[in-house]
């Protein structure tokens, strides 16, 4: 089960650094989780300061 960013993205970048497996990056119009990618350690999710990953 991956990781997903929701319409709350605020685009701060704050969850891709902290992606050990670099699968964030940044789509159209808010960062994305490539599911492939996500190993579920949900880094990510503490990163985000609005709350706006989670499981998928």
């Amino acid at each position: 089960m991956a990781y997903v960013i929701n319409d709350d993205c605020i685009s701060c970048g704050s969850c891709e650094g902290e992606c050990p497996v670099e699968a964030i990056s940044m789509g159209d119009e808010r960062y994305v989780i490539d599911a492939d990618l996500c190993t579920d350690c949900g880094t990510c999710v503490d990163a985000c300061p609005v709350e706006a990953i989670h499981a998928e």
